[in-house]
């Protein structure tokens, strides 16, 4: 089941991206402030926090908002998905629910970024394989020799 998310579930969602072995500790910092902010004000501005349940417990998640000054593009903040039920097409649903939510809201255009370190290669390989073209690549934008890839997908 997808559901909203809740300020109860921040703990659990931070342990699952700490658990995916690729986030560093400041961004899973980022995520707490992220959800507070979610929860304090951000969902009144279309910001959209789901998470997946598996046997009454969190086991992924997905973040996703409009840009700001855009004619209605989206970004996928986070997605995540539990390690110990990876490649089970769990991913695949909270990709495809933020997909209808944006589709539903009118979005145009939904952007994804995400690092080009090796060990973001699934991830990469993820997106491809869900229709997204590498529409960008910044070049030494997270640190040298870590660019930032841009994913793309029309939702029209």
């Amino acid at each position: 089941m997808i559901r909203p998310t809740t300020p109860e579930d921040t703990d659990a969602l931070r342990a699952i991206a700490a658990g995916t072995g690729v986030f560093k500790p400041t961004e899973l910092d980022a995520l707490v402030e992220v959800l507070d902010d979610y929860h304090d004000a951000n969902r009144e501005y279309g910001h959209i926090a789901t998470t997946l349940e598996l046997h009454g417990k969190p086991a992924g998640f997905a973040y996703y908002a409009p840009a700001a000054m855009t004619d209605r593009t989206w970004y996928l903040y986070w997605i995540a998905v539990d390690k110990t039920v990876h490649a089970k097409g769990l991913g695949t649903r909270l990709l495809h629910r933020a997909e209808a939510d944006v589709k539903a809201a009118g979005g145009r255009l939904f952007l994804i970024e995400t690092s080009s370190l090796p060990h973001y290669e699934l991830t990469r390989k993820f997106y491809l394989k869900h229709g997204y073209e590498q529409g960008a690549v910044l070049r030494d934008y997270y640190a040298d020799g870590d660019d930032m890839v841009v994913f793309r997908k029309r939702m029209n």
